[in-house]
């Protein structure tokens, strides 16, 4: 199984993310701060200046007052200060502000003025501005306001400030980040690539570790520290097991010669029958010794070094011719379709046994007049072979633990067998690297063998029977 993290789902790739929206949001808020403390302190300098200008011209002589305030508004002929004298009827005395502005409140107190100053000769007809107003004892009222301009280009170029100081931030934190991610995926690579003969049963396989000493190393150390344990107690029980087998299959031998010499000696009297059936017993438990050290043996990797080309297709007609008599005898019908199939890399002698033992399986299950249908056909990742019977099938919750030793399920414990066949099948599928996959067929139950490792989904349903072989195989069932 090969797992293709996404790019964004990487713990670095969110840290960077992460790091990147804190700095974006500190940023905008710093800079909020900024503009506001300068808005506020530039805010304070302008009431300051048109403060004391209100001053100085409150102060000017009554009759010299229009024209010190016409003099006022000449000397400032971009109206970055306007100034204007307005009568108790609101009509302009003097100065550069042609008309009172309605939301000015004449109390003295600078303040912003949202609507502007109109200022006609202007290219924009209205200038944003603070401004101050006074009642002059003669009841005029004097306006002097100064433009905000430059206060609202500080808070653009601010702001300006802060998308390129983002920008150049982020664009080069991306980058980084993406070249910071590509060294923890390719580890988690290779870690993947170590786990997968892990997975398929080789537990002298361990996790790579480098020499940085970070979490991945740490987590892969632990994992190798239990693989070590796993795999001293895997040893531990199957050397007891294999130990068992093999010390008890002399005795039982002997037994057994005993049995057999006594039988020969009373052939003629009624204790026949029983001793008959004591080897016929001890026959049995050595069948099932044999097959306990037969899936020892196939647990061995070391088997793998005698691999060359099979073909497949030889195989399946050998065991197709093999079986043929047998499915004969019993009124199944057996078929063949074979498809053409590249070679595997395998031992030819266990992919004929594992055959052989799911054919078999096939065949003492079926009952008399079934049919079993052996198939071969290419996927696209390699060869599949498919047997299908119409027999009563393996429910679905024991279709996992039918490859284990000793499992017999309801459907089998009246048929004589010792529930080893599927594990040996199993341990060779395991050796190869293959996958073994039990399902329901078109008319029965389905065994399919994929030879080669297949990506998770990509195990596909086979392709139905003809519709005749399928209805025969249904009437027969």
């Amino acid at each position: 199984m090969t797992f293709h993290p996404k790019a964004w789902h990487s713990a670095t790739s969110r840290l960077i993310l992460v790091y990147g929206a804190l700095f974006a949001a500190w940023g905008l808020i710093l800079v909020g701060v900024i503009q506001w403390e300068t808005t506020r302190y530039l805010n304070n300098v302008i009431d300051q200046i048109i403060v004391q200008r209100m001053h100085y011209l409150a102060e000017t002589d009554a009759a010299r007052l229009p024209a010190t305030v016409d003099a006022a508004g000449l000397i400032d002929p971009h109206g970055v200060m306007s100034v204007g004298l307005f009568g108790a009827d609101g009509h302009v005395v003097a100065g550069n502000i042609r008309r009172l502005p309605a939301e000015l409140i004449v109390d003295g107190k600078p303040r912003l003025l949202a609507g502007g100053i109109p200022r006609p000769f202007r290219a924009d007809g209205v200038v944003r501005a603070r401004a101050v107003a006074i009642q002059l004892p003669s009841h005029e009222v004097l306006v002097i306001a100064k433009d905000t301009s430059t206060l609202d280009g500080l808070g653009i170029i601010v702001w300006r400030a802060l998308a390129w100081g983002i920008s150049l931030t982020i664009i080069p934190g991306l980058l980084g980040g993406f070249l910071l991610r590509r060294g923890p995926a390719r580890r988690i690579r290779a870690l993947q690539e170590a786990t997968d003969p892990i997975r398929q049963g080789d537990l002298t396989k361990r996790l790579p570790v480098s020499r940085r000493g970070d979490e991945l190393d740490l987590l892969a150390g632990i994992v190798n520290t239990m693989l070590d344990e796993i795999e001293r107690l895997m040893n531990e029980v199957k050397g007891v097991c294999d130990n068992i087998a093999h010390d008890l299959r002399t005795p039982l031998t002997r037994l057994r010669a005993r049995l057999y010499r006594a039988q020969q000696q009373i052939a003629e009297q009624p204790e026949s029958a029983l001793l008959d059936a004591c080897v016929t017993d001890v026959d049995g438990l050595l069948a099932r010794f044999r097959a306990l050290l037969r899936v020892s043996e196939l647990e061995d990797r070391n088997r793998c070094a005698c691999f060359a080309e099979v073909d497949l297709a030889q195989v399946l007609e050998q065991v197709h011719e093999f079986y043929a008599p047998v499915a004969e005898d019993r009124g199944q019908p057996f078929s063949l379709d074979l498809s053409p199939l590249s070679p595997v890399r395998a031992d030819g002698h266990l992919m004929f046994e594992a055959l052989a033992n799911l054919v078999g399986n096939a065949i003492k299950f079926t009952p008399s007049g079934g049919r079993i249908h052996l198939r071969a056909q290419m996927d696209k990742l390699g060869p599949r072979i498919d047997i299908l019977d119409s027999g009563p099938g393996i429910p679905a919750d024991e279709r996992d633990a039918v490859t284990r030793r000793f499992y017999r399920g309801d459907n089998s414990r009246t048929t004589p067998g010792s529930g080893l066949g599927l594990s040996i099948v199993s341990a060779i599928v395991r050796l190869h690297g293959f996958t073994l996959e039990i399902g329901e067929g078109d008319y029965g139950a389905r065994i399919t063998l994929y030879c080669y490792t297949p990506e998770p989904g990509q195990l596909a349903r086979p392709k139905a029977l003809p519709a005749d072989v399928v209805e025969s195989a249904r009437a027969t069932a």
